[in-house]
């Protein structure tokens, strides 16, 4: 659940403070140490959702020229991940994809090694995990060990997962929102988009979709010619 570096830097440190609290007697006189800042103050940043979105329109482009290239009659538009980066989370991963799966109509998630549209990864990363892309058609979901820790990583997988199909994140709204993260707190283990999130979904690889793809085509169309 991607949030802005100095909002996770504050949550990192702020973890640390209260394992240390927690393992540690503190003396009667001693004050007690300031409890972490609320989850529900996580709020982004411009660029986060800037990043986020390009995510999404390199996966567009990707599916849609690979799509202009091999037409099929397939109502759903099938989008290709790769797991084998993060062994760890192969279990949640394939959980996040079921969900996905479960709630669109329009787009569908599968595994596959060969030419994936984008990948997961597994590591430690003070930023928490999060979407990435170089905007050039390689994008890449990574999980974070010690947040993967802190939160269900079914949550945080399938979090995650809705940046690759076009959400944006939403701390401030309640855990039955998928995209609202980090924001209700630990104690927050839903893992299913609401309706909105299910409907913007649909609706965004309906429309989207058919933009990206005329454009691959129209693109396709060009190189053929020598143009």
């Amino acid at each position: 659940m991607s949030r802005s570096k100095a909002a996770r830097t504050a949550f990192v440190a702020g973890v640390g403070l209260a394992v240390i609290g927690l393992g540690t007697a503190v003396p009667a006189a001693a004050s007690p140490a300031p409890a972490p800042a609320p989850y529900s103050g996580y709020t982004g940043s411009a660029a986060e959702a800037k990043a986020n979105q390009a995510f999404f329109q390199a996966v567009l482009k990707s599916v849609a020229e690979k799509r202009a290239a091999h037409p099929n009659s397939a109502a759903a538009v099938t989008v290709t991940y790769d797991p084998s980066g993060a062994p760890t989370f192969s279990a949640q991963i394939a959980r996040a994809a079921q969900i996905w799966n479960g709630a669109e109509s329009n787009v569908k998630l599968q595994a596959g090694s060969s030419g994936a549209d984008f990948s997961y990864r597994e590591g430690n990363d003070s930023r928490g995990s999060y979407a990435s892309t170089d905007g050039h058609g390689s994008g890449y979901v990574f999980l974070d060990y010690a947040q993967n820790q802190q939160y269900d990583s079914t949550r945080v997988a399938a979090h995650e997962t809705g940046h690759v199909l076009g959400l944006p994140d939403h701390y401030e709204g309640p855990c039955s929102e998928l995209m609202s993260g980090g924001g209700p707190g630990p104690s927050c283990t839903n893992p299913n988009p609401d309706a909105n999130e299910r409907a913007r979904v649909d609706q965004l690889w309906a429309n989207g979709f058919a933009a990206a793809l005329d454009k691959a085509m129209s693109e396709k169309s060009l190189h053929k010619s020598g143009r």
